[in-house]
């Protein structure tokens, strides 16, 4: 099985450089599983932001999150990265994940 490409969107990746270095790794290990075709050992769907999308958890160091779509052949698209810091997920950060996942499906119909 070859391999998916990460694509980023918006602010996505300096979003991610942003976070501590063992958040930062941890979602880069996570990637990687991502990446050859697995699961993330944490993770959930996000319908709310659109069909196939997926949260990344990460729990070290504070509560981190990486949304993304994996059901493209060619590549893994990065929505959002960003520190959770209330128990529900801020509308803000929805409403990123799902804009990014609009322009995304636009562009791809195109």
């Amino acid at each position: 099985m070859k391999e998916k490409s990460l694509l980023w969107r918006g602010s996505s990746y300096k979003d991610l450089l942003s976070f501590p270095d063992e958040p930062r790794r941890d979602a880069g290990y996570q990637l990687g599983f991502v990446q050859l075709g697995f699961d993330p050992s944490d993770w959930k769907p996000m319908s709310n932001i659109g069909q196939s999308v997926k949260e990344i958890r990460i729990h070290v160091e504070g509560e981190f999150r990486v949304i993304y779509i994996a059901k493209y052949e060619e590549a893994i698209y990065i929505l959002h990265a960003f520190q959770k810091k209330t128990q529900k997920t801020l509308k803000r950060d929805i409403d990123i994940a799902k804009t990014r996942f609009r322009e995304l499906e636009r562009e791809r119909k195109i």
